[in-house]
């Protein structure tokens, strides 16, 4: 037995251990009452897989095993589904969630399953899951697979935002097969052959708002408080278990860093594209990839999902829907509390604006070198510049990267060359120099010098994201088993902070290309 096997092997049960498991073994399709987990193996591929990719980082540091175990046959197979060490109990999770704001009923893991949790060598618990590896009880409709252009995205996107300092679930492997899976991407009658992939995921919970909406809807109360007892305990320790007030103070944690995670995601341009609540973590993680973008030029109404024909998902309304979600997360924990807690539950819930527009503001004044909180001349300040950059379509991330590469000097007297192209179309808008010059009265008061300013602002304002067409690309060449590409693309997005000769010369920090704005993604992967 290969190390990383025993490793596997070595591997505690803790979930099917602690909570109910549906007794029903066989796959297919139903709904389930009563338990947490469904116990359901991986179905195997037909065809051959081959490997895509690897994350060196998820390997090395978060499983604790050398990146050559690529090279191992079995783990090949063992990220494709066909093949699970001894002391695996693979389950697929039971979960509800309300879908573009109505309530869904159950969910659930319709194309994933969950191999194990175990401990590393920082003493971190981290769950791995296969995501694609076929039918599960909750597949409804669905055949459970994945397929590959999906598939890409979210391997390279896990990485891309835990890179760029996002709380996110993490994309160790990426295998892809000849098996054939039919979509129809844009739900218009196209329907076309793909291949099916699967990606090895982790996180250290997978549990979600609709992990507790399925309880609470349906009346398992005794479950529903084991469930949030042990999260908890296991995720926020500082909660003492004898606070009689412990679910209200779990309640405004979850708040607080929901919001970190909102403001953390307007910073960057990123749109998820599907925040239902099922896709909602309880511990405030990135996860659940589908249609999802970082934004070019910034337009606050952008939708990346194509699928979402009323915008409810688009960038501007993430903080809005995050408010939404966790008012449905206040409402499945309601048969928990007594009448004073939901009081007090209402209360956080009431702040929950207030809180993430200070997140909000101390963001954005790490991405302009300043200090910034919740006063009127600097919510001004800020809101000028995104206007500006609305009203001349401005590159959100390079117009903030190149804001951190020229002196405040240069942008007074208009001395802005081609080479910093973004913020060269910014500085054509009307307002500009009068917001230098209120840049300039912020630095003054607060004391900051104008190096200073940008050298801080370099350390935050990334130059490389994972830009759709950049995406595109990889996904054109993996679908010609060319995977070079998509190592590259995520060499470059580990170090998104860094200057690359190659990143820039395949164009990552320059203009998209023309065909960049007529790129769709859906939901159907």
């Amino acid at each position: 037995m290969a190390e990383w096997e025993t490793h596997f092997a070595e591997t505690g049960q803790i979930l099917s251990k602690m909570f109910p498991v549906d007794p029903e073994e066989t796959n297919y399709v139903r709904r389930v009452k009563n338990v947490v987990f469904s116990r359901v193996y991986p179905q195997p591929f037909k065809t051959k897989v081959r490997l895509v990719a690897v994350s060196d980082s998820a390997l090395r540091y978060v499983l604790n095993m050398h990146p050559n175990i690529s090279s191992d046959v079995n783990f090949v197979r063992f990220v494709a589904g066909g093949y699970l060490p001894s002391g695996s109990t693979p389950l697929a999770h039971r979960y509800g969630g309300h879908q573009f704001g109505e309530w869904a009923g159950q969910l659930g893991d319709g194309r994933a399953v969950m191999l194990g949790e175990f401990v590393n060598m920082l003493g971190e618990r981290w769950e791995m899951q296969l995501k694609g590896s076929g039918r599960t009880p909750y597949s409804r409709r669905g055949d459970g697979r994945a397929v590959l252009r999906s598939s890409v995205r979210e391997f390279l996107c896990s990485e891309a935002l835990y890179h760029l300092g996002v709380p996110t679930s993490r994309a160790a492997a990426l295998v892809v097969s000849d098996d054939p899976v039919m979509r129809d991407q844009f739900y218009d009658g196209n329907v076309l052959t793909e291949r099916g992939a699967v990606v090895l995921r982790l996180a250290k919970s997978w549990f979600r708002i609709g992990s507790l909406e399925i309880l609470s809807y349906n009346g398992e109360f005794k479950i529903l408080r084991q469930l949030v007892d042990f999260v908890i305990h296991n995720y926020f320790p500082h909660i003492s278990s004898t606070n009689p007030n412990k679910y209200v103070e779990f309640f405004r944690e979850v708040v607080l860093q929901t919001t970190k995670l909102l403001a953390l995601w307007q910073s960057l341009g990123f749109a998820h594209g599907v925040c239902n609540t099922d896709n909602f973590s309880l511990l405030s993680i990135t996860i659940d990839f589908g249609p999802f973008g970082f934004l070019d030029s910034y337009n606050p109404g952008f939708v990346p999902n194509a699928s979402d024909d009323d915008g409810r998902y688009s960038f501007e309304k993430q903080p809005d829907v995050g408010h939404f979600n966790m008012e449905k997360l206040r409402q499945a924990l309601l048969p928990l509390l007594n009448k004073a807690q939901e009081a007090l539950s209402q209360t956080v819930l009431d702040n929950y604006a207030e809180e993430y527009k200070k997140q909000f503001m101390c963001l954005y004044g790490e991405k302009l070198g300043l200090n910034l909180s919740v006063v009127e001349d600097h919510e001004n300040f800020v809101a000028v510049l995104l206007k500006m950059m609305e009203d001349t379509q401005a590159d959100f991330t390079m117009t903030f990267r190149q804001l951190g590469e020229i002196s405040l000097a240069e942008m007074k007297i208009g001395d802005v060359n081609e080479e910093v192209w973004a913020l060269r179309t910014l500085s054509k808008h009307k307002w500009f120099p009068a917001w230098t010059r209120m840049y300039g009265q912020l630095l003054s008061a607060q004391g900051i010098s104008d190096l200073d300013r940008m050298a801080s602002m370099l350390n935050v304002n990334p130059r490389y994201v994972l830009r759709n067409w950049i995406a595109q690309n990889a996904i054109a060449k993996a679908k010609v088993n060319d995977f070079s590409y998509v190592y590259k693309v995520l060499q470059i997005l580990e170090k998104p902070f860094t200057e690359q000769p190659e990143a820039e010369e395949l164009g990552f920090s320059g203009p998209p290309p023309y065909w960049a704005s007529s790129l769709k993604v859906s939901c159907s992967s």
